[in-house]
């Protein structure tokens, strides 16, 4: 059984994208969490991963890191699973929205890092962020419009394109992001998946806080229990 190496649940974005993927298509893993911010984090992390960084993906003698490398070599593993939408041009504009997301939205990821643990008030968060909030959506209602009739996903079925943008979901979320009735829409199909619910849930159980990750502003609301 393949293992998967990732860190805290309520702010690791990068962990969740494979997580959710794997997950939700029902492949079989195994789990090993490595808490951020601690003395021995990076001894930890480089145990298994080169590049010193998590997620990764340990299948036998593979060792794949990176999510989206993880969530193409699940594709090529478990072909069955569905990882990417089965018709090419869905499938190449799937992996060209997900490459984007990968290299893009520094802004947005800046101001309103993952924290599934609070919520805050809706605020102004600056022309940057707002720039990267529009094309996120826009994205987001482009690929359901060419590509979504079959379910309430960025192509119908759920598949790696949504798992590479539910991080942001959850942050436009916890932020309290304005957004349309159609966009909000999709960000509850993402929200009600069982797989996101069942990380959630053990996410509001870690005890660790990572204060780099935490706003430097009263939360409207605090889910889990503090230290």
């Amino acid at each position: 059984m393949p293992t998967l190496v990732i860190a805290n649940k309520v702010y690791s974005s990068w962990s969740l994208r494979p997580w959710l993927a794997l997950r939700h298509a029902g492949i079989p893993f195994d789990e090993v969490l490595i808490p951020l911010d601690q003395p021995d984090t990076r001894a930890r992390i480089l145990a298994h991963s080169p590049a010193g960084r998590v997620p990764v993906l340990i299948d036998g003698e593979v060792t794949v890191w990176e999510s989206l490398a993880i969530l193409e070599y699940a594709a090529e593993r478990w072909p069955e699973a569905g990882i990417w939408p089965g018709e090419r041009a869905a499938r190449a504009h799937a992996r060209a929205i997900s490459a984007e997301m990968h290299s893009g939205f520094q802004a947005l990821r800046a101001a309103l890092p993952m924290n599934l643990g609070r919520r805050y008030a809706a605020r102004d968060r600056g022309p940057a962020v707002a720039a990267d909030v529009a094309r996120v959506t826009a994205i987001w209602r482009d690929a359901r419009a060419r590509f979504g009739a079959g379910g309430p996903f960025l192509f119908g079925a759920f598949s790696g394109a949504d798992a590479m943008f539910a991080p942001v979901v959850t942050r436009l979320d916890t932020y309290a992001v304005a957004v349309d009735p159609e966009v909000r829409a999709y960000m509850e199909a993402v929200l009600g998946l069982p797989a996101l619910a069942a990380w959630r849930e053990a996410a509001l159980r870690e005890p660790w806080i990572v204060p780099a990750d935490e706003l430097d502003e009263a939360p409207a609301a605090t889910l889990r229990p503090q230290p």
